[in-house]
């Protein structure tokens, strides 16, 4: 929850009067690098959104998350529905292991009874669009699929994109902050 993404990306969606509820998973808490087992992760990802939900009172909430964070929360949601939940949106979801190209982590997503992000770069080794774009489709009206040209996993973009990160993450943010308003039903107005 504090690495430079995740906290560059709060500045600009509230900047966008979207308030974010960041938490880390126990193993990033401790300092492990391998990740903690998904049980641990699923139960992480259930605290969250109870947390936040409390906080929030009526406000709406949309879960989410950069990569495994985004992963889990659709896998929590698809093993147990929440109220609470308006949508889902993923920063790269990594659609396979590095390497090793498969859409088997998708698979859970047909579960998922709520509307879903994808921001996904072009140059993301862990979801190419080719593999990527079928799966959304797949899943119909539900998921909406945002491609940022030039972006890696992380959002970097080459310097010869003649685009900076900063306008990347602004891209995302904006896509965000409109996609939430569509889900919500609110027009050109602010929430």
């Amino acid at each position: 929850m504090r690495h430079s993404f995740m906290q560059a990306m709060a500045e600009r969606l509230a900047e966008r009067d979207v308030a974010t509820f960041r938490y880390q998973f126990p193993y990033m808490e401790t300092g492990r690098r391998r990740p903690d087992y998904p049980p641990i992760l699923l139960k992480t990802v259930g605290s969250a959104v109870s947390a936040a939900s409390e906080a929030a009172g009526d406000l709406p909430i949309f879960g989410g998350g950069k990569s495994m964070g985004g992963r889990m929360t659709s896998l929590a949601a698809a093993r147990e529905p929440t109220q609470r939940l308006f949508g889902i949106v993923f920063f790269g979801f990594p659609l396979h292991p590095p390497g090793e190209p498969g859409t088997d982590r998708a698979d859970h997503l047909a579960d998922v009874g709520l509307p879903m992000l994808f921001l996904q770069g072009t140059r993301d080794r862990l979801a190419p669009l080719s593999l990527l774009a079928p799966v959304c489709e797949g899943l119909g009206e539900r998921a909406t699929l945002h491609v940022v040209a030039g972006a890696d996993h992380g959002f970097s973009v080459l310097r010869r994109s003649g685009r900076g990160d900063e306008e990347v993450l602004d891209e995302l943010a904006g896509a965000t902050q409109h996609w939430i308003d569509r889900v919500l039903g609110v027009g050109s107005g602010r929430r």
